[in-house]
């Protein structure tokens, strides 16, 4: 599962890159519900790794799926996509 929010997050960074070039910023409003979506897996897999697992992939999973809906949510607002 912590593969997963890694490579969900990865993926979500992916779109964010994508949608900062002009003309593709309104990938934003299907590249921040798909991160958010990642976010949820990622706070999942956190809190369902056991003790002595190492929890590296879904924290990296946490932080790229929350940049990802950050920078997107700021893109938006500052390009005039949301009113």
């Amino acid at each position: 599962m912590q593969m997963i929010s890694l490579v969900w997050g990865i993926l979500a960074l992916i779109g964010m890159v994508v949608a900062f070039f002009p003309c593709l910023g309104a990938l934003n409003w299907l590249n921040i519900p798909f991160a958010a979506f990642g976010l949820v897996v990622s706070i999942v897999a956190l809190v369902q790794a056991k003790p002595e697992e190492k929890k590296g992939g879904a924290i990296a999973g946490i932080a790229c799926c929350g940049a990802a809906v950050l920078f997107g949510a700021i893109r938006l607002l500052l390009g005039g996509g949301v009113l």
